[in-house]
């Protein structure tokens, strides 16, 4: 059975054959889809920070919009919430929420639940634009899939979901051979 033709070599083709020719035995099954990943990743970055100097915003401004639009009405959230599904800080969340206060996009408002609280709110502007910014980014990332067809993409949502991380292990020390006691 002859094999369908696919696109020719790329960077990771390149990449891996180096590896097989000088250190094959650095070589897992997962080296090749680790380094697609991640030139997928980056491909997708480079689109997303593409399009958003043009809506005016920044990574940061945009994920925040899009986290409190996908939040649904009444596009809202808590500050401690939203910095934990972005993975900020308390601190860099207050610096970008403060520029998207000062350019109309959200508002801090007393929790309806606590009134010692806050929550942050998307306003109609803000509301605007994080849709206007989450269809650009969709487009975009639409963009660099364009060459493959729909079914190809499907297949490798399929797969990824298959072989996604499902935990997060503790990262190992790396064994150099040179441990020293420091009694």
């Amino acid at each position: 059975m002859t094999a369908a033709p696919g696109p020719g070599p790329d960077p990771v083709d390149a990449l891996m054959g180096a590896w097989r020719s000088e250190l094959p035995d650095v070589l897992r099954p997962t080296t090749e889809l680790s380094k697609r990943i991640m030139q997928l990743a980056g491909a997708l970055d480079e689109a997303t920070r593409g399009i958003l100097p043009e809506l005016g915003l920044t990574v940061a401004e945009f994920d925040i919009l899009a986290a409190l639009r996908r939040a649904g009405e009444p596009y809202r959230m808590r500050p401690n919430q939203l910095a934990r599904s972005l993975l900020l800080s308390s601190g860099g969340l207050s610096n970008v929420v403060n520029h998207l206060t000062a350019r109309g996009l959200v508002r801090r408002e007393p929790s309806p639940d606590d009134g010692r609280s806050t929550m942050i709110r998307l306003t109609p502007d803000g509301v605007h634009t994080a849709e206007r910014a989450v269809r650009a980014h969709a487009d975009a990332h639409e963009a660099v899939f364009a060459e493959a067809s729909p079914t190809a993409v499907q297949a490798a949502a399929r797969a990824l979901r298959e072989v996604g991380i499902r935990r997060r292990p503790a990262p190992r020390p790396l064994r150099t051979g040179r441990h020293r006691s420091r009694s």
